[in-house]
């Protein structure tokens, strides 16, 4: 649908600093048509396929969501995002946090305790720094002669995102979360309906059968809100509003952040400026969040907590890992390494 517009997920070519570049496309009213008529296919398929099918995928899987099988760290984070007035007072992508899966106790977020370290990449130093002051200096120590990891060293190009010192999940399921601990009006129906259709607990929602479902869920979420917005547009476009960019004066010095939401979890780019030149630029992708490796206390990140007790009925196939893994929709390279607790590979899997 978005090459209507010409673009494509995750990287929309027509995105610009200040606005996008397809501006003729978006006020072109055939465009606008036929998007709209291909949200209703989409809105159809969810409701009559997608939505079943993760129902059906949580009857089948109902004991591993009772019992946590793919549980990651427990912790959760939003920046929020989508935001439905223009002071972003209101959001359908909730901001905030829920430490240790406390449901009762949804947090504030405080971007001031967001930081980076490499204890276990191959970067250069060892210290947590703020996004800010973070530094990208590669460091590659390598492998053993085999291609394993020696012992307890670096072993990864993926930083490790740290919040107040704690490994954090972010993507649907951690928005999810969030918004059903802060009684969203939007996301807690939905997840109650759900749940009670399954005939499941909430405590299902901290587990690889959760993570799953809350991608569904936040699907039909979102689509559903889209005619909204499509309608915004044109009644903008009615009344003479066709600016499609803003204007952007570099300061001679400076710094500054951009804090979204996009399909994997939480983005944020940072940056700062000298002499009218940026003169660092750091930014902590989804992916960097839930793939993080050990930190310097030795704190696993969601992927590597996640995988951790899991049973597989044949090791030669670990579907069961696989399943979990696909569960974050990894943005990694398609070849995944299966190694023992030595470090010693068992097998390579393409996941196609």
């Amino acid at each position: 649908m978005q090459a209507i517009f010409g673009g494509k997920n995750p990287h929309p070519q027509t995105l610009v600093a200040g606005g996008v570049t397809c501006v003729m496309d978006i006020q072109d009213a055939h465009r606008v048509g036929e998007y709209l008529y291909r949200l209703k296919e989409v809105q159809n398929f969810i409701d009559t396929a997608y939505i079943p099918d993760v129902l059906i995928a949580a009857t089948y899987y109902k004991d591993e969501g009772l019992a946590g099988v793919g549980a990651s760290v427990k912790n959760y984070l939003s920046y929020g995002g989508f935001p439905l007035d223009d002071q972003w007072h209101d959001v359908l992508l909730p901001k905030g946090v829920i430490k240790g899966a406390d449901l009762a106790n949804p947090l504030p977020l405080d971007e001031n305790k967001i930081t980076e370290e490499v204890a276990h990449s191959w970067y250069v130093g060892e210290e947590k720094l703020h996004p800010y002051n973070g530094k990208t200096e590669p460091e590659y120590s390598g492998l053993d002669k085999n291609g394993n990891v020696k012992g307890d060293e670096k072993y990864t190009w993926c930083k490790a995102p740290r919040y107040d010192d704690l490994p954090y999940e972010v993507g649907p399921l951690a928005r999810f979360i969030i918004g059903y601990a802060q009684g969203d009006k939007r996301i807690k129906p939905l997840v109650d309906s759900t749940l009670k259709a399954a005939g499941l607990p909430a405590s299902v929602l901290f587990s690889t059968l959760g993570r799953t479902a809350a991608r569904g869920l936040e699907t039909k979420l979102v689509a559903d809100h889209t005619e909204t917005w499509v309608n915004e547009l044109i009644s903008n476009i009615k009344g003479g509003d066709k600016r499609t960019w803003t204007r952007r004066d570099v300061p001679q010095s400076g710094q500054g952040r951009g804090l979204t939401e996009v399909p994997r979890g939480a983005l944020g780019h940072w940056l700062k400026i000298e002499n009218k030149v940026i003169s660092n630029y750091q930014a902590v992708v989804p992916s960097t969040w839930n793939c993080s490796p050990r930190d310097l206390k030795k704190v696993h990140g969601p992927y590597e907590e996640s995988l951790i007790g899991t049973h597989m009925a044949d090791i030669n196939q670990p579907l069961e890992i696989l399943r979990t893994i696909h569960s974050f929709d990894p943005c990694m390279a398609c070849a995944v390494h299966i190694v023992d607790f030595k470090g010693r590979e068992i097998g390579q899997f393409k996941v196609l």
